[in-house]
């Protein structure tokens, strides 16, 4: 895992969580590291369990020299499309840190520029950079967190399990009980076979 602070000053990593899923916010979280800063658990959040990431969370909120998360909702998604939602979460999450970074870099292949500071798309950087990983835990964590709230509220669905992604199990509970309203209306929520008037 590369930190990247051989070339840059003040890097800030960024990533998103959900933008896959059919109910639920995409969420992007973005951090700038101390340069002296090492944890061997750090990898992508996709590839760690639950408890390692709650873990990883408050490790790095409290050890970051800065971090931002926001979330982007079902309505925003839905108006502007899913690709364009997950890189405004992440130039919100950019816009929330507290120290100005000189360089970001960005988990995939597209990012739009923030303000006139220089970035660099890496795909798979989320296993090649400690701060993109660190970004990865923030969004996933915190998005998972927010699905866990309402799932509360819409506990048919078990998105405290699923987190909103496209399961048989999710699938189910939409063609059984219809759409809520934190569902992606533009989203493929059901196969061709099964439709949803909305």
């Amino acid at each position: 895992m590369l930190s990247f602070y051989d070339l840059k000053l003040s890097v800030a990593g960024t990533d998103e969580a959900g933008r896959g899923c059919l109910a639920g916010p995409v969420t992007a979280a973005a951090i700038i590291l101390p340069k002296s800063f090492e944890n061997s658990l750090i990898n992508d959040s996709k590839i760690l369990n639950h408890a390692t990431r709650n873990s990883l969370k408050a490790c790095l909120e409290e050890e970051a020299v800065c971090y931002g998360v926001a979330h982007v909702f079902m309505e925003e998604i839905d108006k502007i499309n899913i690709l364009n939602a997950s890189i405004l979460a992440m130039h919100r999450a950019i816009e929330k840190l507290t120290k100005t970074p000189n360089h970001i870099i960005v988990d995939g292949n597209r990012f739009k520029p923030f303000r006139d500071i220089p970035h660099e798309c890496i795909i798979k950087g989320d296993g090649k950079y400690m701060s993109i990983a660190a970004a990865s835990i923030l969004a996933k964590t915190y998005r998972d967190a927010y699905m866990e709230r309402i799932h509360e509220e819409y506990p048919m669905y078990n998105w405290k399990k699923n987190k909103g992604y496209p399961t048989k199990e999710h699938r189910a509970a939409i063609e059984e009980y219809g759409p809520t309203k934190y569902h992606r209306k533009s989203f493929k929520l059901l196969p061709d076979q099964l439709t949803i008037d909305f």
